[in-house]
């Protein structure tokens, strides 16, 4: 029902794309100031929990890393699955009034959001509840929440969650829909993507695009273990992204090397030029590599011959 009401959001107009996003990041926006204005004056205050007294030495004396590096290395497949969609910003700026403004705004805008949301929000909670003590069967948030006197902690990080999920479907129909009406307008898929509704949206492409999305659905349907569905699901999008991502950069190095003038003269570029792109090019290798260590991403890279088969 969610996957549909969304699409016909995006059958109407790409204005509502961007009401529609605006209304969820207020939702997870307030809520994790919340969370960290609150867990800021606990730690102020030395609060005293079950846990002992909130403090920021919680985040060090404990220790980093007490199962060697290889955690710290494994995180990287989810760490770039959160960046899925980060690609998105390029996508719409063909139907942004002024690009050359809000496009440089809003890049420069990841990593200052990166430092609140993820880092100030873990810093917080770990100062609060040591590391060692969490949980990994119960999400932090609604403990910590519940250590503040929300009765209610649980249902308000579960509506939290429902609304995160909805944003990441709401971009997934709006940027694979774009990118089917691109690849169509250049004969490299069916001339069908190219077709628009009265409202000038590519209808056909949003249909094409919001199908897919409910697969997801159907696995979780099919697989008893959601846990391994998830994490095939992820590590799939992580290496096809990885895959996205890296002929970006193959395409923005072949562009500063055919055209230094044009690159040169650009108001906004990559820092580092062509170099950085070599540098984050061999990362992305890294990553791949990584993914061959756990049993379960290993299997899923397994179909990734299968999904590009299929695409051809």
């Amino acid at each position: 029902f969610c996957v549909l009401l969304l699409m016909s959001f995006n059958l109407l107009s790409a204005r509502l794309f961007g009401e529609l996003e605006f209304w969820f990041s207020i939702i997870k926006i307030a809520t994790i100031i919340g969370l960290i204005v609150v867990g800021f004056v606990m730690i102020l205050f030395a609060f005293k929990t079950q846990f002992g007294h909130a403090s920021f030495t919680n985040l060090y004396e404990h220790g980093i890393f007490a199962k060697g590096a290889s955690g710290f290395f494994m995180s990287f497949q989810m760490a770039l699955f959160s960046f899925v969609g980060i690609e998105m910003i390029g996508v719409t700026a063909g139907e942004t009034k002024d690009p050359v403004k809000t496009i440089p705004k809003a890049i420069n805008s990841v990593p200052i959001r990166i430092l609140i949301f993820y880092v100030g929000a873990l810093a917080v909670i770990m100062s609060i509840i040591p590391w060692q003590q969490v949980d990994p069967d119960n999400s932090p948030f609604v403990k910590l929440f519940a250590l503040i006197g929300i009765p209610f902690a649980a249902g308000l990080i579960n509506f939290v969650v429902l609304t995160a999920a909805a944003s990441s479907c709401n971009s997934g129909i709006f940027s694979n829909s774009r990118m089917l009406f691109g690849l169509s307008s250049q004969q490299q898929a069916p001339p069908n993507f190219t077709k628009t509704n009265k409202y000038g949206v590519p209808h056909v492409a949003i249909f094409a695009s919001s199908a897919l999305l409910l697969v997801a659905a159907l696995l979780n349907y099919i697989f008893p273990d959601a846990t391994k569905v998830f994490t095939y699901v992820t590590t799939i999008s992580t290496v096809l992204f990885l895959v996205v991502w890296g002929l970006i950069i193959i395409a923005y190095i072949n562009y500063s090397r055919k055209n230094p003038d044009l690159h040169k003269n650009a108001t906004y570029k990559l820092l580092g030029g062509k170099y950085m792109g070599y540098l984050i090019f061999v990362f992305f290798i890294f990553v791949f590599g990584l993914l061959f260590i756990n049993v379960d991403t290993r299997r899923a890279i397994y179909f990734i011959p299968i999904w590009f088969i299929l695409l051809g």
